[in-house]
């Protein structure tokens, strides 16, 4: 018993270390899925926010356009519900002037706007058949486009500058952001699928 032991672990550490030497002879799947992030972040807006949102799902997108335009637009609705509960919170909080009150009344409802039209889009991108694929992509680039109309119209309604305005421009900006770079991986991804 004590051989079979000892021949079973050897045979382990000799299949071990031969994998081990295939697997460090070819670049790391990584390494190829990060710089397909990074290149295909250098076509958004906001080329390095692209990369830092996405780098750490590079193993899931490894290098697919379509993962890839996925989970951008899952992390812009991750980012959008969060700072739809922050600017919430704001609204709810005392101390505010009458004007900011109904400013941030007028942006909580945008962002819930937002929130469904990228909510829409996530479950769209995850729809395979059904309509055509150019109906499906132009489907989602309307609700990804209104829903950056909506960030920005959240803050239209700020006329005074102060404490108020400036959080929600700091959290509104990085929304409109990482929606804006969505959108572009989206039509990359639309632009390479039409090719093919």
């Amino acid at each position: 018993m004590e051989g079979s032991y000892f021949s079973t672990l050897m045979t382990l550490i000799v299949f071990a270390a031969y994998m081990n030497r295939c697997l460090a002879s070819r670049p790391t799947p990584t390494e190829t899925n990060t710089q397909f992030i990074k290149t295909s972040c250098g076509a958004t807006t906001y080329p390095e926010l692209c990369f830092s949102s996405l780098f750490s799902y590079a193993n899931e997108i490894q290098t697919s356009p379509k993962v890839l335009a996925s989970t951008a637009l899952s992390v812009a609705l991750t980012t959008t519900r969060s700072t739809s509960v922050t600017i919430a919170k704001l609204y709810k909080s005392q101390g505010l002037k009458p004007k900011e009150a109904a400013a941030l009344s007028d942006c909580v409802e945008e962002l819930s706007d937002s929130v469904d039209e990228l909510e829409k889009s996530v479950e769209e991108m995850g729809n395979a058949g059904g309509k055509s694929f150019g109906l499906q992509m132009n489907d989602i680039q309307t609700w990804v486009s209104s829903s950056l109309t909506d960030e920005d119209t959240c803050l239209d309604g700020f006329t005074e500058n102060g404490n108020v305005k400036n959080t929600v421009r700091n959290q509104i900006v990085n929304v409109a952001q990482m929606t804006s770079n969505a959108l572009a991986l989206i039509n990359s991804y639309a632009a390479t699928k039409n090719l093919n």
